[in-house]
């Protein structure tokens, strides 16, 4: 209640600013009302009930709230809406090729009076849903071979019937899709990099002209009236330091146009991250030190030893991989560990000494190091007290992991590698509406489980968390015989899991058929439509954006050495990388948006 009283204020602002007539014509304004009328009125129908209905309606369309909120899935919703014309087209040729396939089946294998030559038929053509389903998860490869063993144990020559399917299907329609996509999403960032170029250049131009009517000359703007607002204006410190900068070192006092839209392209760049000074010594010994705490080789040679630290572990792990924890010898483990660690701290104490402790913080990966060293210190030193709360096995385990984790270290210092780390921390900037769509489609499908299968399959007794037993025959691969019983409906967190297991089309036919056989044959268009959405949409949705961003990048960065990417000073966002392939807008078009603009009134 308190959520939707919050929900009710903001629809409320948002209305009162925009005005009336803006809001008539906002459909996801108008939308937000509805939602939240929706929600009151099940709220209130819930409370009379005394909260014992089963199927609540707000909670399907409480993911509203979320899209309603952010402009990026807003914008990301319309780019999907404008691909699904695309989409449709192959998903209906698909559907064309498995009814054709399926019909052309169930020819190919009817039911003979030899019932030993009816294995294909009884088990996957006896009749049309089933045909269709089979074939359709066989263009998932999800049951290949085993959908064609029955007929391909009489004869060899049935094989070509599902070898054409799967060619046909997975490998050219389905990769036709993908095609498709990244073919509409090719241009998605490149386009929403442009509009809000556009928009912010139409801002600046408004702020320019708005400045131009206070200031003594009409076609340019006063620096310390610029000044003064700057200082007024809410923004991170060194984009305000910066900006201000800039507009100091104008020559003259004024600034015109093209200058003042100079001025903010510092909002493009981030701060630049400079390491401190070096120390100064004035002991021989302790500038030797740092001669060798500050040197590249410190790192190869980190970089190495690590790499045998981990070679060490696999080694032990290979040798007692089948030994029980009683019988294992973690003596030679632990000396290993700690020879290891003492010669981590020894680099660790002599990074310190080259570049300081301000500088040593500095890098990155130094911070992690340090990190990792600190917990391996933690654990592996701890006092003979604490040594009874875990045992040797546990604490050793514990050590391993972290030096494990330790081992990253080594991609920073490979350019290849480094490259596709940091594209993959730009995809999951890139992607956060794609993702955050994602989880609503997660939550919506979810609620829409619970609602149509919480409790259709019970469990046997003794089933959950351990193998059972049962007393009557099972038929294998199935549901049932592979205990699947924790992957269900019953709440919100298995329904999630379920959702992901038949996202991935791994056994996702289990499923279907286990809630068939419980249920209806209807339930198999529930798992169809979130196999299309999930597998089919949303992954190559997602494999179209990661192609283009990590084709863009590799472009971008394959000519730079690895010097040139160190000597980079700037980190840059999205609108600066991709700045050259946008086309910025002349002033006629600024002006011209300018004076057709409702809320502005422009004396010239």
């Amino acid at each position: 209640l308190i959520c939707l009283c919050i929900f009710t204020l903001d629809v409320a602002a948002k209305s009162y600013l925009i005005g009336w007539d803006e809001f008539c014509i906002n459909k996801w304004l108008i939308g937000y009302v509805l939602i939240i009328a929706a929600s009151v009125i099940d709220w209130a129908i819930t409370v009379s009930m005394l909260c014992h209905e089963t199927i609540r309606v707000r909670r399907l369309i409480r993911p509203f709230f979320l899209l309603q909120n952010s402009s990026l899935m807003k914008k990301t919703l319309k780019c999907i809406k404008r691909t699904l014309p695309e989409i449709a087209s192959v998903i209906l040729l698909l559907a064309l090729h498995l009814c054709l396939f399926t019909m052309v089946g169930m020819l190919i294998f009817p039911r003979s009076e030899d019932k030993e030559k009816n294995g294909e038929w009884e088990a996957y053509f006896r009749n049309l849903p089933r045909a269709l389903s089979s074939l359709l998860v066989l263009l998932t490869t999800a049951n290949n071979p085993d959908v064609m063993v029955p007929a391909y144990s009489l004869h060899r020559g049935y094989s070509i019937f599902f070898i054409l399917f799967s060619v046909c299907g997975t490998y050219i329609l389905m990769n036709l899709l993908t095609a498709i996509i990244y073919n509409q999403f090719r241009g998605y960032l490149l386009l929403s990099v442009q509009t809000s170029i556009i928009r912010r250049r139409l801002g600046i131009r408004a702020a320019f002209e708005v400045l131009c009517c206070q200031g003594p000359i009409n076609e340019r703007v006063h620096v310390p009236t610029l000044l003064e607002i700057m200082r007024k204006v809410k923004m991170k410190s060194y984009y305000r330091q910066a900006i201000m900068k800039a507009a100091e070192q104008v020559p003259g006092g004024f600034i015109d146009g093209e200058a003042f839209q100079r001025l903010f392209d510092e909002l493009d760049k981030d701060i630049i991250k400079e390491h401190p000074l070096k120390p100064e010594y004035r002991s021989p010994v302790l500038q030797w030190i740092q001669k060798i705490g500050s040197h590249y080789y410190l790192t190869v040679v980190g970089n190495v030893v690590a790499l045998a630290n981990v070679l060490c572990i696999s080694t032990i792990l290979v040798l007692d991989s089948e030994k029980i924890v009683s019988q294992r010898d973690d003596y030679y483990m632990e000396v290993i560990n700690c020879t290891f660690i003492l010669y981590y701290l020894i680099e660790m104490v002599l990074k310190m000494i080259g570049f300081g402790w301000k500088g040593y913080l500095s890098y990155r990966n130094n911070i992690f190091d340090g990190t990792d060293i600190v917990g391996l210190f933690i654990v592996i030193f701890r006092t003979p007290a604490q040594k009874g709360v875990i045992s040797m096995w546990e604490m050793v385990r514990l050590v391993n992991m972290f030096i494990v984790f330790r081992f990253l270290r080594v991609i920073p210092e490979i350019k290849l590698m480094a490259l596709v780390a940091s594209t993959l921390v730009d995809l999951v900037k890139n992607l956060r509406a794609f993702a955050g769509i994602l989880v609503v489609v997660y939550y919506v499908y979810a609620i829409i489980g619970m609602w149509l299968f919480h409790g259709a399959i019970p469990a046997p007794a003794g089933s959950s968390g351990e193998n059972s037993t049962s007393n009557f025959t099972m038929e294998c691969g199935s549901y049932e015989q592979l205990e699947y019983w924790p992957n269900n409906f019953d709440d919100f967190a298995s329904s999630l899991v379920l959702l992901y297991d038949v996202m991935v089309v791994n056994n996702w036919q289990v499923f279907m058929d286990a809630y068939t056989r419980y249920t209806t044959e209807w339930s198999k268009l529930y798992f169809v439509s979130w196999w299309l959405t999930s597998s089919v949409m949303w992954v190559n949705l997602f494999v179209a954006l990661i192609l283009e961003n990590f084709t863009y990048k590799w472009d971008k960065s394959h000519a730079l050495s690895v010097s040139d990417v160190e000597r980079m000073r700037y980190e840059t966002t999205v609108q600066l990388m991709f700045r050259e392939h946008v086309q910025e807008p002349t002033e006629e078009e600024l002006l011209t948006q300018l004076r057709q603009h409702r809320h502005l009134h422009l004396s010239r």
